[in-house]
């Protein structure tokens, strides 16, 4: 079976093609600039070299269909014909309560997740958009929505509600929806199978580190708690999103500011977290080299995101009552060292205790906890792409 996976952003378009029955992707690429000039997309052949194929697409359905003629091009193409194309699942962002699991595109399902869009104004529309292109270019290949929130639809109502007036949960759905799911579900459900174990019995943290970040805690394989709330600006600094912050700051900022919503929503979300701080960038490479070369800001801006996520590692310790297993993933946790290597550092109380030279892994699965650790400490890639395409069979096997 052939799965092709989507994940659409306003201006731009992921995409893998999986072969499942043997579980390896056949080709992979995504279309940036969409809608604007210069638009390109840029593909991975099987040999990892790079190609940019510049064309101007005004829209997603034309990106789509720049995307399966591709797949088709006798020069690029991976496979003969787009009847190979057994199904196509998508990333969805945001799924508010309505699911808690994967499910079969149909349109009453369309229906209630445009119903979350208030939620998500970015990024749920522009998944539609995706759906509605598929849809338009293969009418008959079945669709999969596999969603953002899901996996944290089991925390209980302490941990999801907000100390604000009830109404507003009632009326507008006001609660902590959390983010990551499919990343958390995936190495939360790995790092069982690379030690050997079975999730239940267990209690695991895993820490989503990139541009984006999220920590979840997890017991018996579902999530208990997640950092990231009502949207993914909660929880800890990010590249260029605030992390937590006092709703009063935010209001005294607004005054002082002379900003609107859109203008604090744009400050809070774009121009805040690392390269708010520093000054320097929102990418951590670029935050190291500034690290390195002794610029006070840029330091005091890294000792701030190790310090936060290390902070939700042992809150959600003592919320799970213990922890067995915690897992660093995304493009930081899974290539940074020094991450992990601060996070962890000073939590041995807890049992937890990182060896320096299993530590100096980059992008590979790998247990980096000492011996006597009675914490297993364990870097595991994420693979988002393959979850998405795993649901889509499963579903259509169903």
């Amino acid at each position: 079976m052939k799965v092709l996976v989507l994940n659409c952003g306003s201006s731009s378009i992921k995409y893998k093609l999986f072969d499942m029955d043997h579980k390896e992707v056949i080709a992979q690429g995504g279309i940036e600039k969409i809608g604007l000039k210069g638009s390109f997309l840029k593909l991975t052949l099987p040999n990892g070299e790079k190609k940019i194929l510049e064309k101007d697409i005004p829209e997603h359905t034309v990106g789509v269909e720049f995307i399966l003629n591709t797949l088709i091009s006798p020069e690029y193409g991976a496979i003969k014909s787009l009847d190979e194309i057994n199904a196509v699942g998508h990333r969805m962002v945001h799924g508010g309560e309505k699911f808690s699991e994967s499910v079969l595109l149909t349109q009453e399902v369309l229906d209630a997740f445009t119903a979350c869009n208030d939620l998500a104004p970015l990024h749920n529309p522009a998944n539609l958009k995706g759906v509605n292109a598929v849809a338009a270019i293969l009418p008959n290949v079945p669709q999969v929505g596999v969603f953002d929130t899901a996996f944290h639809q089991t925390m209980p109502d302490y941990a999801y509600m907000y100390a604000v007036p009830y109404e507003l949960y009632e009326k507008y759905g006001v609660r902590r929806y959390g983010f990551h799911g499919t990343s958390h579900r995936y190495v939360s459900k790995r790092v069982c199978e690379f030690l050997g174990v079975q999730p239940e019995g267990k209690k695991i943290i895993t820490c989503h580190i990139g541009n984006g970040g999220s920590v979840s805690a997890i017991k018996d394989g579902k999530c208990m708690d997640t950092s990231m709330g009502l949207t993914p600006l909660e929880g800890l600094m990010m590249g260029t999103r605030s992390g937590d912050i006092d709703a009063g700051a935010v209001t005294f900022i607004m005054e002082k500011e002379n900003l609107d919503a859109n203008g604090v929503s744009n400050l809070l979300n774009k121009k805040s977290g690392v390269l708010g701080v520093s000054g320097v960038s929102s990418d951590m490479r670029e935050l190291e080299a500034a690290v390195a070369a002794g610029n006070p800001k840029a330091i005091l801006a890294e000792k701030m995101y190790f310090y936060r996520i290390k902070k939700y590692v042992g809150a959600y310790a003592a919320a799970l009552g213990g922890v067995d297993i915690i897992v660093f993933t995304g493009g930081v946790g899974e290539n940074q060292c020094n991450c992990r290597t601060e996070v962890c550092g000073g939590l041995e109380f807890m049992g937890v205790k990182v060896d320096a030279k299993k530590n100096e892994v980059r992008g590979e699965e790998a247990v980096i906890s000492a011996d006597e650790s009675k914490v297993k400490v364990v870097v595991i890639p994420t693979d988002e792409e393959l979850m998405i395409a795993s649901d889509t069979m499963a579903i259509l096997n169903k």
